[in-house]
């Protein structure tokens, strides 16, 4: 009886939980697409540009290895 009340308890939890999680807000359905920033591509190419390009190519694992390969001893 006991395993019962506590199995019931869980499950009206469980679904309020995901009740709440599937409702809407009242003014969801009005179209928010409008209010996107327009992008200005001719800026976005020009900031692009502006960008220096690097003098040597960037290594992430380069103090993780020794920059030269190991020699052999025999």
């Amino acid at each position: 009886m006991r395993v019962l009340v506590i199995a019931a308890a869980l499950l009206a939890l469980a679904t309020g939980a995901a009740e709440a999680q599937g409702r809407r807000q009242p003014n969801e359905g009005t179209k928010q697409g409008d209010n996107k920033p327009k992008v200005d591509e001719k800026a976005y190419k020009a900031a692009l540009e502006r960008i220096p390009e690097p003098k040597d190519k960037y290594d992430p694992w380069g103090g993780a290895r020794p920059s030269e390969p190991a020699k052999k001893t025999k």
